[in-house]
């Protein structure tokens, strides 16, 4: 056996046995992928592949150049511009929007998400698409109590079937697009993949919008929050003052519609205490407003321009005197023989001892009608309290209270929101319109989140994902052995041999789903440089149109559906939609299998074969 042939060999056992390792996660996806990097610097180290300069092809330098691959840069500053708008809660008002007119449909708000984002993605880079679009579905679905974990994955594939349908749609069209003209001067006019197209859309439409988010049901995979039961509520009040939110609204049949998150069990005047149903209440300055509320109403309450629930932060005009950047929100119990116990809650002098404000308290025996103030604490009280990042510290190490530490989560920076929508439009716009690589537009993006104060570095560095990194990284380096040594070519030329007598049909059908395998494998982009010029080469052989062979590579370089890193928008949802590797080859080989089906017909009826 020749050095070449087992250079094949082995990087064919390594692909096998990363993809098997990452499917069954026996061992961390980390793991895995510094085992790949390792196995392959070793061994091409010692067995070589000689490029033209007499170097070696496959050196330290080439398995690690996925680390400073643009398309990984543009990913991770991806990422943290998402994190910029998860924070500032910029998407929170038109998610709200949204929700309001949705609420007795849910359904229809996605089904109409899902299609307009397969609309746009025909006409725009479907990367910055995913990115507005998974913050945005993730609150949808918060707001509609519905799991975010059983629609980022769909709507990040509707985006890469309506990118199937112009030559502008997906990067990989350009690409496939750009090597036929330059190298065989045909070219693809701008909505010559339209047609069949759109059929191959409908059906992966219908799959993803109503199978797939059955196969993605379980309970783990849902981008949920810290918070705990959204049932959960606290009892909190609220000082009304002149210029507050709450200033002059009016009860209408027993209710106050500024309110309509919460449920208001009293309001106290003075000495005078006002109970439900209220009858033509108007709150003034001086009132008390006590109300049972869950955290994510409170968490809305607090964080608004003008909050409804003041706290120790905010001045006595109620006016806010530090913005709500690094807050923190969180849950405390009162711990059995605290000292605590007994004293009313604005008494118990926790704003003193640890710098904490108490927003809420939870008691598990009786919801009271009391105001906050005049509680006294029990042991085994819940209270909900609010400090600064640098003060949690404090809160922990009190022997009195109990942190839930699993129960903190950051305030968002509501006063930039709008600072954080511009800059990611910015690049968008910059991307869109190629005036930058979107590496550099992205880079550039994440860094001006961070400068404009949208998040803090602690907050860049979470939203840094190092699963995707190593995996990104180990992926490249499989793809560079199987292109050096000639690898996937020698597959590739097999296949189209074996189906040669076949005919038309069988040999595009093949074809197809070779393509569609090595994309899941290798990249998009790789497969289509890969296979652009084989297909040309089969089309001149049989002497077939070889605009049908251009639009078959390009349908199925887009069916990149059955593994995170196939492209860089399934890496972009794996994090925030909480996938495991295994999700993506459950849920997306039906849909790879579903569209070659598609395919197949429209061979028949559609180019007469």
């Amino acid at each position: 056996m020749s050095i070449e042939t087992v250079q094949i060999v082995f990087t064919f056992a390594v692909v096998a046995a990363a993809i098997v390792s990452y499917a069954l996660e026996r061992v961390s996806l980390e793991l895995t992928s510094i085992a790949v990097l390792v196995a392959l610097i070793v061994f091409f180290h010692i067995l070589p592949v000689p490029d033209g300069a007499g170097a070696n092809a496959l050196g330290v330098d080439r398995l690690l150049a996925g680390f400073a691959s643009p398309a990984l840069a543009a990913i991770m500053a991806l990422m943290v511009m998402g994190q910029a708008l998860f924070q500032t809660g910029a998407i929170e008002t038109p998610a709200r929007w949204i929700a309001r007119r949705g609420a007795r449909s849910p359904r229809l708000v996605f089904a109409a998400t899902f299609l307009g984002a397969a609309a746009l993605s025909a006409f725009m880079n479907n990367t910055p698409l995913v990115v507005v679009l998974i913050p945005a579905v993730t609150a949808i679905a918060a707001r509609l109590g519905a799991n975010a974990g059983r629609m980022l994955m769909p709507i990040c594939f509707i985006t890469t079937l309506g990118g199937m349908t112009t030559v502008v749609g997906s990067s990989t069209n350009l690409l496939v697009a750009g090597i036929a003209e330059r190298g065989h001067a045909i070219q693809i006019g701008f909505f010559e993949p339209m047609m069949p197209g759109i059929f191959l859309v409908g059906a992966g439409a219908f799959y993803v919008m109503f199978i797939m988010p059955r196969l993605l049901g379980r309970e783990d995979g849902a981008a949920t929050g810290v918070s705990g039961p959204d049932g959960r509520q606290f009892i909190t009040e609220i000082a009304v003052h002149e210029g507050h939110a709450l200033f002059g609204a009016r009860a209408r049949a027993g209710l106050f519609a500024e309110l309509q998150n919460m449920t208001v069990r009293l309001v106290q005047r003075g000495g005078r205490t006002f109970l439900p149903p209220f009858e033509d209440v108007t709150l003034g300055a001086g009132d008390i407003v006590v109300v049972a509320a869950t955290r994510a109403a409170i968490t809305e309450a607090l964080a608004g321009r003008n909050p409804i629930i003041a706290h120790d932060t905010d001045a006595s005009d109620g006016t806010a005197a530090t913005r709500p950047s690094d807050l923190v929100l969180a849950e405390a119990m009162i711990a059995p023989a605290s000292r605590l116990i007994g004293r009313r809650v604005h008494l118990a002098g926790l704003e003193d001892d640890v710098g904490a404000a108490v927003l809420g308290i939870r008691r598990h025996s009786r919801m009271t009608r009391r105001p906050v103030g005049e509680l006294r604490l029990e042991a085994g009280d819940i209270i909900l309290i609010l400090a600064h990042h640098d003060e949690i510290g404090q809160v922990s190490a009190n022997r009195d209270i109990l942190l839930l530490e699993w129960t903190q989560s950051e305030m968002p920076r509501i006063h930039v929101a709008g600072r954080a929508v511009a800059i990611l439009a910015a690049t968008l716009a910059v991307a869109a319109g190629e005036l930058a690589p979107i590496s550099l537009a992205a880079l550039c993006g994440a860094l001006a989140m961070i400068a404009a104060g949208c998040l803090n570095i602690r907050q860049a560095a979470r939203a840094f994902d190092r699963r995707i990194y190593l995996l990104v990284g180990a992926s490249l380096a499989l793809a560079a052995p199987l292109e050096v040594t000639g690898a996937a070519g020698l597959v590739a030329r097999a296949v189209i041999d074996l189906v040669a007598g076949w005919g038309m049909f069988g040999l595009l059908a093949a074809l197809f789903l070779v393509i569609a395998l090595f994309t899941n494998v290798l990249s998009n982009h790789a497969t289509a440089a890969l296979f652009t010029p084989i297909a040309l080469a089969a089309a001149a052989q049989t002497g077939a149109d070889p605009g049908i062979f251009l639009l078959t590579v390009i349908y199925a370089a887009n069916c990149s559906f059955a593994t995170p890193i196939a492209y860089q928008t399934n890496l972009l949802v794996m994090g925030p939609g909480r996938y495991r590797f295994a999700d993506f080859a459950r849920a997306g080989t039906p849909l790879i299998l579903i569209v070659w089906l598609v395919y197949c017909l429209s061979l028949s009826w559609y180019f007469g074969l």
